[in-house]
């Protein structure tokens, strides 16, 4: 796996100094990239995903996808890797509530080069907790063929610089 420096504008300050006022709506952001070997794809179908599509290449040339694809969840934790590394504070991530509408909707083939986009859509301070907020962020990883393998909507509360 290789990764790149943002693609795009950047935030303002590095993740070490990010907090959520850092985060304004609309923002959007693109990191990358990532690349996926046949042999990845097939350690991780190996130890999670042990179906034949991910698993066999004979078998999945004959497939509904004509060749051997990367799992979805190998493709989350591909996109999960960028996220960290690139969108994500190091100072002030509290935790994830999870996500909202994932979809797999192209496969990820052996030697996909992957980038991140990252748009905040939400940014809103918690009325319990006044020392944090819920930031919400529609996630696509995008091939080079710029075709979307994987989306969802990412919840993050994040605590505040100023609260």
């Amino acid at each position: 796996m290789s990764t790149t420096t943002a693609l795009g504008p950047d935030f303002a300050v590095p993740r070490e100094e990010r907090y959520f006022e850092d985060y304004p709506e609309g923002s959007v952001y693109e990191y990358g990239h990532t690349s996926v070997t046949e042999e990845e794809i097939l350690a991780f179908a190996r130890r999670f995903d042990p179906q034949a599509i991910h698993l066999d290449p004979e078998a999945a040339a004959r497939g509904p996808f004509g060749g051997l694809i990367a799992s979805g969840w190998h493709t989350s934790g591909l996109m999960m890797r960028l996220f960290a590394d690139h969108y994500l504070p190091t100072v002030a991530g509290v935790a994830s509530p999870g996500c909202d509408e994932l979809r797999w909707a192209v496969p990820v083939r052996p030697g996909d080069r992957l980038r991140l986009r990252a748009t905040t859509v939400e940014a809103r301070r918690s009325r319990s907790k006044p020392d944090r907020g819920l930031l919400r962020t529609r996630v696509e990883l995008r091939n080079d063929r710029d075709e979307v393998p994987l989306s969802l909507t990412a919840m993050n509360l994040m605590l505040l610089r100023n609260p």
